[in-house]
């Protein structure tokens, strides 16, 4: 498994609710991953939700989300370790999202964001990238 995946690739434009590709992580040597959201652009009154889901098989997906990362309202990143050290049957993994808008103004929506993962250890590494997900080898690439 590479040690960065990209669940939401840099500077997705997102305009309606969707679900990235699955990713299998089985060849992961660690079941710990960071998981980091970078909001690159995104316009006023409205908000994004991110979650993580998994699989046993890549076909039927967890009844709920292995990990939710916080609502975004602005630009901005955020952080969280999805840990499936106790999942074991997680083979699969995939990123989902919600947009919602709110207000007075023209009812679309739109984000640019980027979502990748990174093996556990990795965790110790400086980076700089959008959305992160740790998983299995040791030095991470620093993303634009």
């Amino acid at each position: 498994m590479a040690n960065r995946l990209q669940m939401i690739p840099e500077n997705t434009r997102m305009e309606a609710n969707g679900e990235g590709a699955a990713f299998d992580i089985t060849g992961s040597a660690t079941r710990t991953f960071l998981c980091r959201l970078t909001v690159t652009d995104q316009i006023e009154q409205e908000s994004l939700d991110v979650s993580i889901w998994g699989s046993a098989d890549g076909e039927t997906w967890t009844k709920k989300p292995l990990l939710k990362l916080p609502q975004q309202f602005y630009r901005g990143t955020t952080k969280l370790i999805l840990d499936l050290s106790l999942r074991q049957e997680t083979k699969f993994i995939r990123a989902s999202w919600e947009l919602n808008r709110w207000g007075r103004v023209a009812p679309s929506v739109e984000w640019r964001i980027r979502l990748s993962n990174f093996d556990g250890q990795s965790l110790a590494s400086k980076f700089q990238i959008s959305c992160v997900i740790s998983g299995d080898s040791g030095h991470l690439g620093v993303g634009g």
